[in-house]
């Protein structure tokens, strides 16, 4: 795909499962989970339901381990007719805790490319979950330096991208995104107006899977982060 970037002043990255590891912690939670809850009801069910419970309460708890944790332990109590022990609940919390302990593991060549891109652009974060989390993710990722600001955000519809730029004084037509999710960093950016890159992680939660027709959005897709080196100077 032939593209232009060289209108692009600001370049905004997503975090988890573009900058370093974070979807494939998921996986091994619910995993763990399932084995604590398998005398109740078969793995493919507890899989099922906590997906379930997660998008439920989404609107309160939002993106994040902390929300996850809280539905871990409500899907417990559902699927075994609160009779789940409350050693069981610890372990659940456990699981959770040791999320948030996992060590900064940063994809290939992540370094590489903010260090090239950042004599040249304003590089940004944008991406969603809990603030604190984010936040130690970054400390720990050692990354900080390449990047003029950092955002959390609640979620990654076009309204939150508007209201962003608008608040950082960036033209969408000078703005980038890349990340790994169609529906929350690549898509929304489009309709708004902007450019996008799309680089795919092996494995990609429930709620962030869309299915579109390529040909109706224009953005550029790369397997690996280092590939938009290419397209950026």
């Amino acid at each position: 795909m032939e593209v232009d970037y060289s209108n692009i002043k600001v370049v905004g990255f997503d975090a988890d499962d573009t900058l370093w590891v974070n979807e494939t912690y998921f996986r091994e939670a619910e995993t763990k989970f399932g084995k604590l809850l398998e005398g109740y009801e078969t793995m493919n069910t507890i899989d099922q339901e906590l997906f379930k419970m997660e998008i439920k309460n989404l609107e309160l708890y939002g993106y994040g381990v902390k929300g996850f944790m809280l539905s871990m332990v409500e899907s417990a109590l559902e699927l075994s007719n609160n009779r789940v022990s409350q050693a069981t609940i610890g372990e659940i919390l456990n699981i959770g805790k040791e999320m948030l302990r996992q060590p900064v593991e940063l994809l290939d060549g992540v370094r590489e490319v903010l260090r090239k891109l950042s004599g040249n652009y304003r590089l940004i974060v944008l991406t969603k979950g809990d603030l604190l989390d984010q936040e130690r993710k970054l400390e720990r990722s050692g990354l900080s330096e390449f990047f003029q600001h950092v955002e959390v955000l609640s979620d990654k519809k076009e309204e939150n991208y508007l209201h962003l730029l608008n608040h950082l004084q960036i033209d969408v037509n000078e703005f980038l995104m890349i990340g790994n999710s169609l529906k929350s960093d690549v898509l929304p950016l489009v309709n708004i107006g902007a450019q996008a890159v799309h680089v795919p992680f092996h494995t990609t939660w429930q709620h962030e899977e869309v299915k579109v027709n390529e040909d109706d959005y224009k953005y550029l897709k790369i397997n690996r982060l280092t590939d938009i080196l290419g397209y950026l100077k």
